[in-house]
């Protein structure tokens, strides 16, 4: 069985001492539970992943990632942040795709496929972001457009690559609008992912990957989502800032993947 995910995506918010305040707040939360049945990786700004990878190595309570990484392997790319200086703080997982990344800085499925290609380079896993903006699906093309981001930008890589992948679904018109794709929508979205990894690789891989949905995924409506039989976790923006809420998504998810 394929075990659950959540995965915080802090985007660009908090100081360094609201960032120490929020994850000390967690794992006092966290520390309260035996035992949790769900991988939590929490992805703070560049600045703070040191911080986070040194909770890490005390705690042993989640895995850090980054929400970024560059194209290029090194080199004079001012401001630019590679994948093996990543792996070099013991940051184990990145975002990749971004619908955010997308739309503000342009990023092609050209670009994002060399970004995979770098992660993968250096033993990290990709959380490859896929989805499809509202007037997209009004018009029926959703699974036309996830697809072609698939295969763009991640589906080049071999079969031993892919089990190293995570794929998370956002639907850009329920991120940060409150709007959320209904259970239903996402279960029949995250089969659609998994039905196009078994034709691209096998069913082996298909049963392997964990595919998190992304899109006002709360403490209210966790469980529902998490409970459809593709959906294996969350990739939570505005909840994972508060302590409370981020960690019942977590136990949420651990529920659900005791059962």
């Amino acid at each position: 069985m394929r075990s659950k995910i959540v995965a915080a995506n802090w985007k660009m918010n908090l100081t360094f001492g609201e960032a120490e305040s929020l994850v000390d707040d967690i794992l006092d939360r966290l520390d309260e539970q035996d035992e949790l049945n769900c991988e939590v990786i929490i992805c703070p700004p560049f600045p703070y992943l040191e911080l986070l990878t040194d909770f890490e190595f005390d705690e042993q309570r989640f895995n850090v990632g980054a929400q970024n990484c560059s194209a290029f392997d090194m080199g004079a790319y001012t401001g630019e942040v590679s994948a093996k200086m990543l792996k070099s703080i013991d940051v184990d997982y990145c975002i990749v795709g971004h619908s955010e990344r997308r739309k503000y800085f342009g990023e092609s499925d050209e670009t994002l496929a060399e970004k995979v290609n770098r992660l993968i380079e250096n033993n990290m896993s990709p959380i490859f972001c896929v989805g499809e903006v509202l007037e997209e699906r009004e018009a029926g093309r959703h699974f036309e457009v996830v697809k072609e981001q698939l295969e763009k930008g991640l589906f080049h890589l071999d079969g031993d690559a892919i089990y190293d992948t995570i794929i998370a679904y956002e639907p850009v018109w329920a991120i940060g609008t409150g709007k959320t794709a209904t259970p239903e929508q996402a279960q029949e979205m995250h089969a659609y992912i998994r039905s196009l990894v078994k034709e691209r690789y096998d069913q082996a891989a298909a049963d392997d990957i964990r595919i998190l949905y992304g899109g006002s995924c709360n403490a209210q409506n966790a469980t529902e989502l998490f409970s459809q039989p593709d959906v294996d976790g969350g990739l939570i923006g505005g909840a994972s800032l508060k302590a409370n809420d981020f960690v019942s998504i977590c136990l949420q998810a651990s529920q659900i993947g005791a059962e």
